[in-house]
């Protein structure tokens, strides 16, 4: 047997089983006295279940444990979440906006408990179609709270009066908004909870309303948040005079652990966790069980999830501020002020998720809704939208009340500039065949900054109708390529976003084979462009989109149905890489 567990500094390292000092929650040799051979299972886990986890190891080794006679070498490392989601994502060809590059010394693990099972749902809905981890049970849970400085927490009724998400929203749209933070809904899932709270109490409003509340909340959260979570938290006042109070952070989304786990330092200003109505989604700490391990791994895996589901791992989850995965909490929980007792009809608990589904059936396009709009949101960019208007485009949607693919492209366009602000550069052409003369394209607005031409870009899609011409598509790409290229700017993500519902039908123009060739030959890789082509409809061709994206430097994505076309468009936006 042998033993290497670092204790507190264990405890918060960031690090995907890689072997570094420190980096070890724990290494054991669960094995009966009598077993033999040797299987080794490596446990990723969410840092701040870690030492709960490392504990029932423990626990597990002193009785002796093994599979079919075969000891069993468990190694637990915590890690950072996201950091893990970037190395399953590459290992199962999924992309997540927002996550990164994996570390290149980084090794995807045999069971993975993250924080949270939307972590699951994005890694599936990101492109790893093949990913179907094993169990996704929960094993411990944290309620999503807004954190709050007590003396303002106190200012708006706590902790006698409910408050709800709407409220919040108001106070973040307000002339005078609360001074909110979040951590990266990317890259934390906390964050996320709380952002797809907010993202639904705007919704709720309805109408053009809710789109600006949406669009004014996101920005407000942009504008105060931080990369990591100790820096978040970081962010709240030191001292509880009034210029501190008004100049620190007022409020963010973060895990009712992360409260209990600041409070318990004694700082100048303790926190409040407020329990918005509707209850977010929790953190749930899914085991998952990652495909292609091999059986006996699986059948270990089996074994400690037993071992992590016994009655006596509820106080071991106390005594790092985690409840039972049905919301109750164990002996030593120290629940803070006004928070919802143990599960058992309360309502004001939300359940965590089973199985790798999301709590309360989320759909997975919320989510990734979410997650797109906050990349665009928080993102600058410089980009050339290029919108199809050959004849086929007056095609009546089946799904969209009558409305044509045109309008529905255009809509998707309009409600998609809302969410840029005016850091972004954007223009507007529009294609057919022999548009102006023989040439397939034309400018409705040129690529300038929105602070001065949103307006005009506006009047630009009042101007976006069908032609009777057919689809040149190779000459416009090219052409729009050059375009971009001409006025390349630094520090953004230069772009071409290009809607099409048919295959190139310009027998005129130029072949497929002279534009890969061409695009080749004026590819600078020191100013690069994406470019992001959207197929509509069924009689695009997916291989010949695929073809000319990759070759471009960007990807294609197809929307069958077009009434999708704007959860689409935002996807395609938010999944653009970063300039080096």
């Amino acid at each position: 047997m042998r033993s290497s567990i670092h204790g507190a500094a264990a405890a918060a390292a960031v690090g995907v089983l890689v072997v570094t000092a420190g980096g070890w929650v724990g290494y054991r040799q669960l094995a009966g006295q009598d077993c033999s051979g040797k299987i080794e299972l490596s446990v990723a886990v969410a840092s701040e279940l870690a030492p709960a986890v490392d504990e029932a190891a423990t626990e597990w080794e002193k009785k002796g444990a093994a599979v079919d006679g075969t000891c069993i070498d468990v190694t637990v490392a915590a890690s950072d979440p996201v950091e893990v989601a970037a190395v399953v994502a590459a290992k199962h060809g999924a992309i997540l906006a927002g996550v990164g590059q994996a570390s290149g010394t980084a090794v995807s693990p045999d069971v993975w408990i993250p924080d949270s099972s939307t972590w699951l749902l994005r890694l599936k809905t990101g492109g790893a179609a093949a990913f179907e981890p094993g169990n996704g049970s929960s094993i411990a849970s944290s309620p999503v709270v807004v954190a709050m400085p007590e003396p303002i927490a106190t200012r708006l009724g706590w902790p006698q009066q409910e408050l709800g998400w709407t409220q919040l929203l108001t106070r973040l749209n307000s002339d005078r908004p609360l001074k909110t933070g979040i951590v990266e809904p990317t890259r934390d899932a906390a964050g996320l909870s709380g952002l797809l709270s907010l993202m639904t109490a705007a919704a709720s409003t309805g109408g053009e309303t809710a789109e600006q509340e949406r669009v004014g909340a996101l920005r407000a959260l942009a504008s105060g948040a931080s990369a990591l979570r100790q820096d978040l938290l970081a962010k709240f006042p030191t001292a509880g005079d009034a210029t501190t109070l008004a100049s620190a952070l007022g409020a963010a989304a973060l895990s009712e652990e992360d409260v209990i786990q600041y409070n318990a330092r004694k700082p100048p200003v303790p926190l409040a966790a407020l329990y918005l109505k509707p209850a977010p989604l929790p953190l749930d700490y899914p085991y998952a069980v990652l495909p292609g391990i091999e059986p006996a791994k699986a059948s270990a895996a089996g074994v400690l999830f037993e071992a992590l589901t016994t009655a006596s791992f509820k106080d071991k989850l106390a005594a790092q501020s985690l409840r039972a995965p049905d919301g109750n909490w164990g002996a030593g929980f120290d629940a803070p002020q006004g928070a919802p007792s143990p599960a058992g009809g309360d309502s004001s608990v939300a359940p965590p998720a089973q199985g790798g589904v999301a709590a309360g059936g989320l759909a997975p396009d919320a989510v990734e809704r979410a997650v797109s709009s906050w990349s665009i949101a928080t993102l600058s960019g410089r980009m050339l939208c290029v919108i199809d208007v050959s004849g086929s485009m007056k095609k009546a949607v089946p799904t969209a009340n009558g409305a044509t693919r045109q309008q529905v492209t255009t809509e998707a366009a309009r409600r998609g500039l809302n969410l840029f602000d005016d850091s972004w550069s954007i223009g507007l052409w529009v294609f057919s065949t022999n548009l102006v003369g023989s040439r397939d394209y034309q400018e409705l607005v040129p690529i300038a900054p929105l602070s001065r031409q949103r307006s005009e870009l506006e009047r630009g899609l009042d101007r976006v109708v069908s032609s009777s011409g057919d689809t040149g598509l190779y000459d416009t790409l090219l052409a729009a390529y050059k375009d971009v290229q001409a006025n390349w700017e630094p520090g953004k993500v230069n772009s071409i976003v290009l809607f099409t519902d048919g295959k190139n039908e310009d027998a005129d123009g130029i072949s497929q084979k002279a534009l890969l060739a061409e695009l080749k030959r004026i590819k600078d890789p020191d100013q690069p462009i994406q470019v992001i082509i959207i197929g509509i409809g069924t009689e695009v061709s997916k291989s010949e989109l695929d073809t000319i994206a990759s070759s471009a430097g960007g990807g294609a994505f197809i929307a069958t149905d077009p009434t999708k076309i704007g959860d689409i468009f935002l996807r395609a936006i938010a999944l653009r890489k970063a300039p080096a």
